[in-house]
């Protein structure tokens, strides 16, 4: 090995890289695993079905569910993630109230965000703690101006509005299937 060689190898030890590839295909496929578990979950049900409407771009909600027996439709907007805290973004929310409200044959439509936070608890760079498995289903109030919302680990809702935090109260909603719903604080 060549003084260049040697150099090189010692530069590649030293620079502390990360792979952000990989890391967004992680996210990407925890928020997929949520959503094809909740499908699942409404597909159990009987007369629920849900739909897994597709990714992100193509503005649609992460999750269609229906009960034409009860006249219900949810636009469920799913999150999940090993954080503290999981935001949601308001132009989610209001393409997910755009949906519901095409359907107004439906004489229940709810916006519903599917909140998840992993049995891990990320506390740093590939760095893990065990934590209690949470889920938390939260009606969106439509009186409420549309806006950027976070839930934490507590079950908490916040709105942020101008930079800075409010909490807002959105109802817990009990979903129609076996749950590890904890109720909010």
């Amino acid at each position: 090995m060549g003084p260049k060689s040697k150099t090189l190898a010692l530069l590649k030890k030293q620079v502390k890289t990360t792979n952000h590839g990989k890391a967004a295909h992680t996210r990407r496929q925890r928020g997929y695993h949520w959503e094809d578990t909740l499908v699942k979950r409404f597909n159990s049900v009987e007369n629920w079905n849900g739909f897994r409407l597709g990714s992100p771009s193509t503005a649609l909600p992460d999750i269609l569910a229906v009960n034409t027996l009860k006249s219900t439709i949810f636009a469920i907007e799913a999150k999940s993630g090993t954080t503290m805290s999981l935001l949601v973004p308001a132009d989610q929310i209001e393409r997910c109230l755009k949906w519901v409200n095409i359907f107004d044959i439906y004489k229940k439509r709810n916006v519903i965000l599917a909140f998840k936070f992993l049995s891990k608890k990320r506390i740093g760079l590939g760095s893990y703690e065990s934590r209690e498995l949470r889920e938390f289903y939260k009606q969106w109030d439509t009186s409420i101006p549309i806006t950027n919302c976070s839930c934490n680990y507590e079950g908490k809702v916040f709105a942020q509005i101008n930079g800075k935090r409010k909490e807002i109260k959105l109802a817990d909603y009990h979903m129609p299937f076996k749950t590890k719903f904890r109720k909010g604080a």
